[in-house]
């Protein structure tokens, strides 16, 4: 594994384990919530992830016991005192929060979450705007801003699109935690492992998935995200052009006579 390319200090740390990019959450002291600095360097990263080619899947963990607590409210309350009571900038924090949660759906790379601890509110919504998500046996999940008299409306977004309508109701009206074994039941993440193997089981998941061919990746989690909005017949108008696309490609013929010769592909990702 690549040392930081950004040092300690740094509210984001960017590492590398070959085709793997690995970003770390690091306000560990605040439970990795989502302050303005940490979201303009989650923007940041995702911007120049999608433009490099030599990643080909990418892992996002936290630091300390927590994944992510959500928003920072210290820094939101503090805005209070604005002439406008805050209105503005809260507007701008929730624009700029959802349209980074929706560059992690439109990066070309798998996005695997690997959480270690607590994902609660924004922090749940991190870990279901994710690809796919191996928790810690340990981990917990909640969108508990009933509790605070702050529904999880955007969180709900992300939320509802992994789980079940009444399920993603239940979290958001209770703002109960939700235990790791139940969050796998529900789908909101995919594998379960002991405590303290999450990293390491997330990063093996992105190795064999960086191992197919990046562009049969790219074309298929766009597809993915854009039939799931479409009606039954619109998605499969769609899920087939993308499929007659797919079998153009080089990848696609090397592969099916990779399959019937029995050996292995080399891919070109074109």
């Amino acid at each position: 594994m690549n040392v930081h390319t950004q040092t300690d200090t740094s509210v984001l740390l960017r590492e590398r384990d070959g085709p793997i990019a690995i970003l770390t959450l690091n306000r560990p002291a605040a439970r990795n919530s989502l302050s303005e600095a940490l979201l303009i360097a989650l923007s940041e990263a995702w911007h120049d992830i999608a433009a490099d080619k030599s990643v080909r899947a990418v892992v996002l963990t936290g630091n300390g016991p927590a994944f992510c607590a959500g928003h920072d409210m210290k820094e939101m309350t503090a805005r209070r005192s604005d002439a406008d009571g805050g209105r503005a900038y809260f507007r701008t924090l929730m624009t700029t929060c959802s349209a980074m949660m929706q560059q992690i759906v439109h990066l070309p790379q798998p996005v695997i979450a690997a959480v270690q601890g607590v994902a609660t509110a924004a922090g749940c919504q991190l870990v279901a705007s994710c690809d796919l998500a191996v928790a810690s046996s340990a981990a917990k999940f909640a969108t508990p801003g009933v509790d605070i008299g702050l529904f999880c409306s955007t969180p709900m977004v992300a939320l509802s699109r992994n789980v079940s309508r009444k399920h993603a109701m239940e979290m958001l009206l209770t703002g109960d935690m939700v235990l790791a074994d139940r969050a796998a039941e529900i789908g909101l993440v995919n594998r379960i492992v002991p405590a303290g193997e999450e990293l390491a089981a997330a990063i093996a998941l992105a190795k064999q998935i960086a191992a197919k061919s990046s562009y049969t990746l790219k074309i298929g989690k766009q597809a993915f995200y854009q039939q799931a909005e479409m009606s039954l017949a619109a998605a499969y108008a769609h899920a087939s052009e993308v499929m007659t696309e797919n079998m153009m490609a080089r990848d696609a013929e090397e592969g099916i006579c990779a399959f019937i010769d029995k050996r292995t592909p080399t891919w070109e990702d074109r």
